[in-house]
């Protein structure tokens, strides 16, 4: 994973953390956050929230049913932001 990726992992974990009032102990790549973490609808409303702050992009309230844990959350917020592998690759590279 290049260092632009694990930056940007960081930080959804960080603002997933911030938003479900959990600390980082407690959440992992592939914690679910409704069924391991009893995470509600308003919870990952403020998820959606933080990130289209933080990375300055709009994501579709349609998109909340994929954010189920970290790994889905990158995957729609890269769509959302453009991010492609080949490019932060590239990026981590120089």
């Amino acid at each position: 994973m290049s260092t632009v990726v694990a930056e940007r992992k960081a930080t959804i974990k960080r603002l997933a953390c911030a938003a479900f009032e959990i600390g980082p102990d407690e959440l992992d790549e592939t914690s679910l956050f409704t069924d391991d973490l009893g995470v509600d609808s308003l919870g990952t409303i403020d998820l959606l929230a933080n990130l289209e702050t933080e990375f300055g992009i709009e994501i579709d309230q349609d998109e909340l049913p994929r954010m189920v844990d970290l790994e889905a959350v990158y995957q729609v917020v890269a769509e959302f932001a453009g991010w492609s592998s080949t490019v932060d690759e590239n990026v981590a590279a120089r």
